[in-house]
């Protein structure tokens, strides 16, 4: 990678570089819901900033990519293992896997030495035309890795599921965890691209995209989120009701006198997490009226109104700027 193609992954994200794994986590959940393609549809800019987050968090949520990133920069991919040349020898493929980069201070300090410039220490005969142990010879460079979009409903990613998959002429079937996510990435080994030189084959990687749900929603935590319409008499009496859960519903108690955008939980009824536990559903009461009230309905309601001495907009009375 040139040095003018160099791509801060820190600052994509937003983070420090003494971020903790768990802050950068939380920063790409939340970045992934803002700029996820189902929730800017049509949006080329919000679409091409999804994938520099998804791309950054690769390579910093994985320690020993965020360890040769830190230490080599622009030039990490280099020292992470076989690559293309970029100083001369055009074509001529180089393997990095076995070198001991901890000799060099930086990826630049190898390359002056490497060619010899300023003060470069004395190397042994462990390489040739910028190959150490060249794995293009031996014929063991394994093929590169692909990805690969794939689409999941709301209930296979909560539930897992197996999907048959056609690469080409092949087609391969592949089972997807519980509790996945968007972003969440699938190792699926040699099934990547052929090696041109006879080695194994590359992995393939499936990048999750779970398709919105009409009334289930994920936060940046993973809890489930949704609506609960519940009427003014349940609002100010209280009440039990049938509530929806990812198995099925559930009875769950209205306390009287809750007001619209309050929230209850319902405890480890949300997303089914990597170790098999659960999330929380958050239920959000939104307070609604009838739209056609019956004609008993309305003489109800003007009974309370002559009854009430509730006054709820007495806060407001002498409100200025």
């Amino acid at each position: 990678m040139a040095a003018t193609d160099f791509k801060d992954y820190y600052s994509i994200l937003g983070v420090s570089k003494s971020a903790s794994a768990e802050e950068i986590k939380k920063t790409f959940r939340k970045l992934a819901l803002k700029y996820h393609p189902d929730r800017n549809p049509g949006d080329a800019a919000a679409e091409e900033k999804f994938k520099e987050v998804s791309e950054a968090y690769e390579v910093l949520s994985d320690q020993e990519k965020r360890k040769k990133y830190d230490q080599y920069g622009q030039y990490w991919q280099q020292a992470s293992g076989p690559t293309s040349n970029p100083y001369g020898n055009p074509g001529a493929n180089v393997d990095f896997s076995n070198f001991d980069f901890g000799n060099f201070g930086s990826f630049d300090e190898f390359i002056n030495e490497l060619l010899g410039r300023g003060g470069a220490r004395a190397t042994s005969n462990s390489y040739s035309d910028f190959g150490f142990n060249n794995a293009a010879a031996s014929g063991q460079t394994k093929g590169a890795n692909r990805e690969a979009n794939i689409q999941l409903t709301f209930s296979e990613g909560f539930r897992g599921v197996e999907k048959r998959l056609s690469l080409g002429t092949e087609t391969i079937s592949v089972k997807i965890p519980a509790g996945v996510t968007t972003g969440k990435k699938i190792r699926v080994k040699g099934k990547g691209s052929p090696s041109s030189v006879g080695g194994q084959r590359g992995d393939l990687y499936l990048v999750v995209n779970l398709q919105p749900h009409h009334f289930f929603q994920l936060d940046e935590d993973n809890n489930l989120i949704c609506s609960l319409p519940v009427s003014p008499d349940e609002a100010v009496l209280g009440a039990s009701v049938e509530m929806p859960t990812p198995e099925g519903s559930v009875t769950m108690k209205i306390p009287a006198g809750i007001k619209t955008g309050q929230s209850l939980r319902l405890r480890g009824k949300g997303w089914i997490t990597p170790k098999g536990q659960r999330t929380d559903q958050i239920v959000k009461i939104e307070i609604t009226v009838p739209k056609n009230p019956s004609a008993a309905e309305k003489e109800c309601y003007e009974k309370l109104k002559s009854l009430g001495d509730y006054q709820p907009r007495e806060s407001l009375r002498n409100m200025r700027l």
